[in-house]
């Protein structure tokens, strides 16, 4: 009596852990991992065993912001099952990434980007987010030409972050409720009409679509809807946006 006690109370409970099996990570990949669940000290009965893939994002509040979480993806792995003192199972489990998964993996220090897995056992109708896997995240190949035209440009990456919200265009929109925004600013004088200029990505398959915040220092802030195929050069990506500063 006095262990089920213990054990509805989460003393001695049934602990998670989830092992990354894919090393490389893009926006929009499969990847592998292994779960593994260790009973407590007495046998219980788990509801369920989930997965969630999350990012953390800014949330504008008047003039003062804060953050939260959202999930991007989330995947239910099993159904209710018991496991005794000690005992191990392990499941193997492949998913995808969410193709707008923020990207964690880029050449600037203000980077306020943070994807990972959370791992829950449903006991008693209650998720226990026990188990935290930290994510890298690497920039897709015409992203990372992106970043390399804009310094070719004059203007350097400054800061990444992730806000709430959507990306609307005429042509395109977001999906996931959230979006990842690079800011870049002028290296030195030749761009003295550019305050800043920030970036968001909405990748598909074949080609990516690119939202343009301008802010200069003599007109009202404009925006600018680009598509481009993934196949693009770092020269294409300079001359369409050359035409934009």
């Amino acid at each position: 009596m006095f262990k089920q006690l213990l054990a509805s109370v989460g003393i001695g409970a049934a602990k998670v852990d989830t092992v990354l099996l894919t090393d490389q990570l893009l926006p929009g990949q499969q990847f592998q991992a292994e779960i593994s669940i260790r009973g407590g000290e007495v046998e219980q009965q788990i509801q369920g065993l989930e997965l969630a893939l999350m990012t953390r994002m800014k949330v504008e509040s008047g003039d003062n912001h804060y953050y939260s979480t959202l999930a991007l993806a989330r995947w239910h792995l099993a159904d209710r099952f018991s496991i005794g003192p000690g005992q191990e199972k392990r499941l193997q489990f492949k998913g995808q990434l969410h193709p707008e998964t923020p990207i964690t993996e880029l050449p600037v220090r203000n980077n306020h980007t943070a994807v990972w897995l959370a791992t829950g056992l449903s006991v008693d109708h209650a998720l226990d987010p026990s188990d935290k896997d930290r994510l890298f995240i690497k920039a897709p190949e015409l992203v990372s030409r992106m970043i390399q035209a804009m310094d070719e440009l004059g203007l350097k990456l400054v800061k990444a972050d992730v806000e709430k919200g959507y990306v609307n265009a005429r042509t395109f929109r977001s999906s996931t409720g959230c979006y990842q925004e690079l800011e870049f600013r002028p290296k030195g004088f030749g761009l003295f009409s550019i305050n800043e200029v920030e970036l968001s990505f909405v990748c598909e398959a074949g080609q990516t679509h690119v939202l343009v915040e301008l802010d200069r220092a003599f007109r009202r802030d404009g925006f600018q809807a680009l598509t481009f195929p993934n196949t693009s050069s770092v020269a294409e990506l300079k001359q369409r946006l050359q035409a934009l500063l």
